[in-house]
């Protein structure tokens, strides 16, 4: 009997899921997720990650050159070997180089800050474009990040529809760019096709 009453319960708790999702028009999107499947948001990452080694190999360069410097102002024989003059140079260039080095850390983190502010505006332009698509073609009235729920239905979850819709958008600005670069190797390879044009 008590078999029977829960059996009941779990069939009457899935048909109002799925009731509600049916007549829920709201939408919830992992931002996430958005960020890390779509195809803008693994080109974006990429980017930045070139970004981020470019910036981390300069200041490993130079903290090299800097370790090296120091150690010959560790080294003694070295140093009674320099004139006086020598040994002023060779302080002069360990501080420039800290300067330098310092200053390299300071801008490798605004750009990287920057970059990160930008990616993150440029994304979350990106999944609302593509959240509002998709809110009109199921339509609902709300699509809300994932983030702002204590708790939601699965069934309300847009985030592969969302996903689907940027690459969408994505692949068409990509063959837009392919094009136009095309159009551009062709006017150069032959310049009497574009006059006759």
């Amino acid at each position: 009997m008590s078999r029977q009453i829960v059996l009941s319960l779990l069939t009457a708790s899935g048909l109002a899921t799925s009731a509600f999702a049916a007549d829920s028009n709201l939408g919830i999107v992992n931002f996430n997720t958005c960020i890390s499947d779509s195809k803008l948001g693994k080109q974006e990452q990429a980017s930045f990650e070139v970004l981020k080694k470019q910036m981390s190999t300069l200041l490993e360069d130079t903290d090299k050159q800097l370790q090296e410097l120091a150690n010959k102002f560790n080294d003694q024989d070295y140093l009674d070997g320099l004139s006086p003059e020598a040994e002023k140079e060779l302080k002069n260039k360990y501080e420039a180089l800290s300067q330098d080095y310092q200053r390299y850390q300071n801008q490798s983190y605004q750009a990287l800050n920057q970059t990160n502010m930008r990616i993150v505006q440029s994304l979350s332009s990106s999944i609302g474009e593509a959240a509002e698509k998709v809110a009109k073609n199921k339509k609902l009235a709300m699509v809300v990040n994932k983030d702002a729920c204590f708790f939601y239905a699965p069934v309300l979850d847009v985030t592969i529809d969302v996903i689907a819709e940027m690459d969408k958008v994505f692949a068409t600005q990509e063959n837009a760019v392919q094009e136009s670069a095309a159009k551009t190797s062709d006017a150069k390879a032959d310049p009497k096709a574009e006059t006759k044009k």
